[in-house]
């Protein structure tokens, strides 16, 4: 068995789906994990949004844009006006959602994922249809049968136990040997839908591979292979062509948009090797991540945006790192706060942390437990493995740096987001 993963940017229209026919082209024993297309899913967390704030108006457009962008894609897979039904079910269960939910905020994540799960379902239903049709038998699997998750949405763990009996039983009646699964998305115990968090398709693809024992996975997006530092905002990156299991966890921790952190744990355990390839270019040999691999001999910069930084303050002056530690800590976890950086003097404690709807939430209640807080917003977090002197003077210092961390291999920095 192998498994393949495929991103929302690799079957955003009609002709990536039939590129991702053509890739698996003489395959067999395969199974697919697929994302949502395209940008659906921004366009979903607009239909929560719109649940949020009792916009029924906001999401229901959203909605029929929805609707309309994969029926075009439908259109064009056919050749000709073409409905599917279970598509058709899927967009109404949606409305339904968008129109009769009793919002109560409380319930934030379970709405999120409700929704959100939508993106993958539609998009598996699709690809499905379309690979029987262009005379591909498959079976879709509805992963939120398959994945039994830890009770917590928006970032869900799998349990790997519970899950491999659930997976093999599914797959085992099947005449089929080619499967089509959701990324992203699982079930809790009491039945609702959980995600794994963004990019968490990567995840799903790895537990797939753990629990079916695979010979590879392969993941497959719209460049060549893994690079030093996001394109986008390095335009100078290169690609890397070899890195092992660890780095590459230290990568994703930092933010590097590659892998989902949780991705390497369930290959790693069996030693499955992992290739980023091209979607575009399938003879090309992209990036390998495995057990063991060759020194990487270029710098690495990951940029994570988003950021807050909260520099946290008892108002007794007393020394921050006593039983204080344990009180923060405690009150982030209680409002689902993600840290990724910290920095501490004899007072005051500083973290760099993910934006969050609770973030204010959060900083109330410390500010209730006796915390003086200060919170700097539009911040990023840089991270440089292997700096230079050059890249150390170039990103290191400067106004816009409010905390700086280094050492002897890596440098990190907070820095107030550049306009």
């Amino acid at each position: 068995m192998k498994v393949y993963k495929f991103g929302g940017a690799s079957v955003r229209n009609a002709d990536g789906v039939r590129n991702l026919r053509k890739i698996i082209d003489d395959e067999q024993n395969l199974f697919i994990i697929v994302s949502a297309m395209g940008k659906t899913t921004n366009a979903l967390e607009k239909v929560f949004e719109g649940v949020q704030k009792g916009d029924r108006q906001l999401s229901l457009d959203n909605v029929e844009a929805l609707r309309k962008y994969h029926a075009e894609i439908i259109d064009d897979l056919w050749r000709g006006p073409k409905r599917l039904p279970e598509v058709d079910a899927l967009f109404d269960e949606l409305e339904k959602i968008a129109v009769e939910t009793d919002y109560k905020p409380a319930d934030a994540e379970l709405w999120y994922d409700t929704i959100v799960a939508y993106g993958e379902l539609v998009s598996t239903t699709i690809i499905s249809e379309y690979l029987n049709y262009a005379g591909v038998p498959n079976r879709w699997i509805d992963m939120r049968r398959c994945f039994l998750t830890e009770q917590r949405h928006k970032d869900a763990g799998v349990n790997l136990e519970a899950s491999t009996e659930l997976l093999k039983n599914a797959l085992g009646k099947c005449d089929e040997n080619i499967f089509i699964g959701q990324g992203f998305i699982g079930g809790a115990p009491d039945g609702t839908t959980t995600t794994l968090g963004r990019e968490g398709s990567d995840y799903s693809a790895a537990v797939v591979a753990n629990i079916l024992d695979a010979e590879s996975m392969s993941v497959w997006k719209d460049v060549d292979g893994v690079m030093n530092a996001d394109p986008k905002a390095f335009p100078d990156a290169v690609q890397i062509t070899e890195l092992n299991y660890l780095d590459t966890i230290e990568l994703a921790y930092s933010g590097a948009q590659i892998i989902h952190p949780k991705t390497i744990k369930p290959l790693q355990n069996k030693n499955i090797p992992l290739y980023v390839r091209p979607f575009g270019d399938k003879r090309k040999p992209g990036t390998v991540i495995r057990g063991m691999s060759a020194p990487v001999d270029v710098p690495i910069l990951i940029l994570k945006k988003d950021q807050v930084l909260l520099t946290i303050r008892s108002r007794d002056f007393s020394f921050v790192l006593e039983e204080k530690f344990a009180t923060i800590f405690s009150l982030l976890e209680r409002f689902r706060i993600k840290t990724n950086l910290i920095h501490n003097s004899a007072v005051n404690l500083s973290l760099c942390v993910d934006n969050s709807w609770h973030i204010d939430e959060a900083v109330e209640a410390l500010r209730e437990a006796g915390f003086d807080v200060m919170k700097a917003e539009n911040m990023e977090l840089l991270t440089v493995r292997g700096y230079t002197d050059e890249l150390w003077r170039r990103y290191a210092r400067g106004p816009q740096v409010f905390v700086r961390q280094a050492t002897q291999s890596t440098v990190r920095v907070v820095r107030k987001k550049e306009c």
